[in-house]
């Protein structure tokens, strides 16, 4: 049995995002139905419980009861510079208890309102065991205040142990990865802009203003230098490696191979030493210089990279690099690509890329090619071929806009079976379930420029919600 891609390739940690849980009631209600406040209690613990399993750092502030409790909790959720702040309407409060928390904790907000069941008992039920499903009750007086304020509003209602409703907080705290991972990313931006490809070029501004991103621009000698200091035996190592993950071809040229784990080497001290969480690049090179073959020779390292949370992308792509560092924080993959035909007979769009891949959205051992060129590109080596993971599919891209914006775009699929092209591409077989000439035309018209990310599942709800949280505009085909 083969040997498990996490095993070989430990995954790169990053910091988790910060939930702050805020739990309220109206106060008032306390002394006038004595066991109302220990039942709504309960269940802010359930929902506590629930958040501590989730993959973030939970910071719960408690229970608030009245406009000053809530001020208090507004300065402690401020302090701790919150990804996204949860808010849990237990019964009625008034929206003067948690405007201030929306106000001054600098993070956006989630209200979830979860009634203890699916369904009060009436024969049974008091005024105070009425009020315990009364969360319900505040969530159109916040959404008018929160729009008043300038705030975007969202909500979850449903019931405390309803999955489907837990399913919709999911999306948000799967939002809140992605706000996180943006907000402290460090992204590598190496050598220059493939030539005359202007959809590719991004103000280095941009992410920063727009995400709190840093870019860091690097020099292929950033690269060259550290290349030249690897050691034979840590060649060997990462050939090794690469014949445990790949399955290799007989037209890989040994001296090729050597020379992309060489590179790989080098690219894994580059990523530790700048902590980068994405690299671009691409150079053009001339003659067989060094620089065109250490470009030409990034791909192997640039697939390892990639497949262990470093998307790594040729073409000078940072915006494509950044939407894989999105689809991969949610725990979907992500591997670079553009469209490459269309099959008008069975339907579908092939698409794809010759260069870095994520390895772990194989659906088979991925292989490594001989090239004896790279198509529009100077150079020559190793290239990786594989057809992602048969099954449902969604692409995400970063398109800007026509005053300078960005945009998160998706669209969602299936891969299917079918003949594939054995070029050393990462192609596949993507079904929209419509004509393909008019899904390209479509998606072309979003803006979303020529490569994306094509990440494992439906998850265009995900996608949707993070651009919510990080206020950038979303469009879907």
């Amino acid at each position: 049995m083969p040997t498990p891609l996490t095993d070989l390739l430990s995954p790169i940690r990053r910091r988790k995002p910060r939930i702050g849980l805020v739990a309220g009631g109206l106060g008032t209600y306390w002394p006038q139905f004595p066991n109302l406040l220990p039942q709504l209690q309960a269940s802010a613990s359930y929902v506590s419980e629930r958040f501590s399993q989730m993959d973030a750092e939970v910071i719960d502030v408690g229970f608030i009861s009245d406009a000053q409790e809530g001020a208090a909790a507004a300065e402690k959720l401020r302090q701790v510079d919150c990804d996204l702040i949860v808010l849990f309407l237990t019964t009625y409060l008034t929206s003067s208890m948690v405007l201030p928390i929306a106000q001054r904790a600098h993070a956006p907000v989630l209200v979830i309102d979860l009634q203890p069941t699916e369904k009060m008992d009436h024969a049974n039920f008091d005024t105070g065991a009425w009020l315990a499903y009364c969360g319900q009750c505040p969530v159109p007086e916040l959404g008018n205040v929160f729009r008043r304020a300038g705030i975007p509003f969202r909500s979850v209602s449903g019931f405390l142990t309803q999955e489907s409703a837990w399913q919709r907080i999911s999306r948000w705290i799967n939002a809140a990865h992605v706000r996180a991972a943006l907000r402290h990313a460090r992204h590598g931006l190496m050598g220059h802009l493939y030539p005359g490809m202007l959809d590719v070029s991004t103000d280095l501004t941009l992410l920063p203003s727009t995400f709190g991103s840093h870019v860091e621009v690097l020099e292929f000698d950033d690269l060259r230098v550290r290349t030249n200091a690897v050691s034979e035996r840590e060649v060997a190592a990462r050939v090794a490696l690469a014949r445990e993950i790949f399955a290799v071809d007989e037209s890989v040229d040994e001296d090729d191979f050597a020379w992309g784990a060489r590179v790989s080497v080098a690219l894994d001290q580059l990523v530790e030493d700048f902590e980068l969480d994405t690299l671009a690049y691409y150079h053009r090179g001339l003659e067989g210089e060094l620089h065109e073959r250490l470009g030409a020779g990034m791909i192997l390292g640039a697939s390892l990279l990639t497949a262990q949370g470093v998307p790594t992308t040729g073409e000078f792509e940072l915006r494509t690099t950044v939407a894989q560092l999105v689809t991969q924080v949610v725990g979907a993959g992500g591997s670079f690509c553009e469209i490459q035909a269309l099959n008008f007979e069975d339907s579908v769009v092939e698409m794809g890329h010759d260069g870095p891949a994520h390895l772990a959205v194989s659906s088979r051992d991925p292989l490594l090619r001989g090239l004896g060129v790279y198509h529009g590109k100077r150079g020559w080596g190793v290239s990786v071929e594989f057809d992602v993971r048969h099954g449902p599919v969604t692409l995400l891209g970063l398109g800007q806009n026509s005053d300078g914006s960005l945009s998160f775009i998706t669209s969602e699929g299936q891969v299917v079976p079918g003949p594939l092209l054995e070029i050393g591409n990462t192609t596949s077989r993507v079904d929209f379930g419509r004509d393909p000439g008019e899904w390209v035309d479509e998606w072309s018209a979003t803006g979303v420029g020529h490569h994306w990310s094509l990440s494992l599942g439906h998850r265009a709800d995900d996608y949707a919600a993070a651009a919510g949280l990080l206020d950038v505009e979303y469009r879907h085909v």
